[in-house]
């Protein structure tokens, strides 16, 4: 049975720590943050954090240079842990994680010192709580491994094993039925089609929690879809919310922070949350139908220490090309649709060129962050081939697609998913270049 819920009157809108998951960043929390604003909360109580080194070791004991082990993350979540009880003065806060996120929560909550009176609720959205996989001779050291040391200790916390939460907070977790390309029963969704999992879509779920199915949902979409936010609202203060869609602003105020991806924009060893200082930042007004800029920068600036592009007003209801230009890497350029509400969660990610152009003249990248892409469930739509073919059938796997442009650079270059659009330019990769087209659903 769940564990009991807390009493709920000490906070009509509490604290939530939000924690993203492997190879990712707080940005992917950002409309999330909007609907919970929506709703009433005060962005002062709203907090996602990066996590400096967010991709796993391949042996969670073995020291390796850009990534992070489980004591890693579980303290650099306890710091903020403690640093949100001190900047709100709440009694306890919520956890909200995606994917690995839940963790850093688990370990963190099972390790004593009073977690548990500190954290009344905790979420976890498509956490592979009994492993990616469960097999003692594959990667017996990953924290993936459900039949490795970490999962197998949090895994064993109650007595007698009839309980896998602690003991003082209240759990809940959100899966898929069968679309999570991490609870399948091989290992197509990590490059092992061949190789049996032992693991279920049931994976995710722990008993004492309030386990959610979410039918059709894929990995992220488990977190950050309308759906989830509507589940995570009614857990942490027992109501519906008021209304899922965002409220909008005239002219949002949006900050973040850049970032530089790895080699040829892959997720790899190079994958860090570090602050990409040095860097310049221009935010262009565009027409939507196009993607040509109107008029001159919005806003520009050179990035310091911190990171830190903004803060920079815009235009409601306007699209945007942000360009980063940085030693080392690509001019980049991400297209994005119009901002319904200011955000400080708008981090940016400069990109390197492929190796190989494969002779095209630009190269386009199409990325839905919050979600994966489907060939059987989605529309989707780039540069006027449907669907891209590098989108492989089955379970939904992948974020991004790519398209060679190999007749002309800098015509309009048009990518389109379940109704959003987004339109860029094709910057000629001979110049250095890269254009990205960023999905906001």
């Amino acid at each position: 049975m769940p564990t009991a819920l807390p009493d709920r009157t000490e906070e009509v809108h509490p604290t939530i720590v939000f924690v993203h998951g492997n190879g990712d960043s707080s940005a992917l929390w950002h409309a999330t943050v909007w609907r919970f604003e929506s709703n009433g909360w005060p962005t002062s109580r709203l907090i996602a954090f990066d996590m400096t080194y967010p991709l796993a070791r391949d042996d969670d004991t073995v020291f390796q240079p850009g990534r992070s082990g489980t004591q890693d993350q579980r303290d650099q979540l306890a710091a903020q842990v403690r640093a949100a009880l001190h900047a709100t003065g709440a009694g306890r806060i919520a956890l909200v994680a995606s994917s690995r996120g839940g963790y850093a929560v688990r370990s963190f909550l099972a390790g004593g010192c009073d977690a548990a009176q500190r954290v009344s609720h905790a979420v976890l959205c498509g956490t592979p709580n009994h492993g990616v996989w469960a097999l003692p001779g594959v990667m017996p050291q990953s924290e993936f491994n459900g039949a490795g040391p970490f999962l197998d200790a949090l895994n064993g916390q109650g007595p007698e094993c009839d309980q896998e939460v602690s003991a003082g907070t209240a759990w809940m977790t959100l899966r898929s039925d069968h679309c999570d390309k991490y609870a399948q029963p091989y290992g197509t969704g990590f490059g092992a089609p061949e190789l049996p999992t032992m693991v279920t879509d049931e994976g995710p779920s722990l008993r004492g929690a309030l386990n959610i199915v979410l039918p059709g949902a894929d990995h992220r979409e488990v977190a950050f879809s309308a759906e989830a936010f509507g589940h995570i609202h009614r857990f942490l203060v027992g109501r519906e919310p008021a209304r899922i869609t965002c409220t909008l602003e005239d002219t949002p105020q949006l900050d973040g922070k850049v970032f530089g991806l790895g080699i040829d924009n892959r997720q790899g060893d190079e994958v860090n949350n570090l602050p990409l200082a040095g860097a310049t930042v221009e935010v262009f007004a565009v027409d939507a139908a196009t993607g040509e800029r109107l008029g001159a920068a919005l806003h520009h600036r050179k990035v310091g220490a911190d990171g830190r592009w903004g803060p920079a007003r815009v235009p409601g209801h306007q699209a945007l090309e942000f360009v980063i230009v940085a030693e080392g890497f690509a001019s980049t350029h991400i297209y994005r649709g119009p901002f319904a509400r200011s955000s400080a969660l708008v981090h940016l990610q400069a990109g390197r060129l492929p190796a190989d152009l494969q002779g095209a003249l630009a190269h386009v990248t199409m990325n839905r962050p919050r979600g994966y892409f489907s060939r059987q469930r989605d529309h989707i739509s780039l540069d006027g081939v449907c669907p891209p073919q590098d989108i492989p059938p089955g379970v939904p796997s992948v974020a991004a697609t790519q398209a060679w442009i190999r007749d002309q650079p800098h015509r309009a270059v048009v990518g389109e998913f379940n109704g959003e659009r987004i339109v860029g330019r094709a910057w000629p990769a001979a110049e250095g270049h890269w254009v990205q087209l960023e999905l906001q659903g």
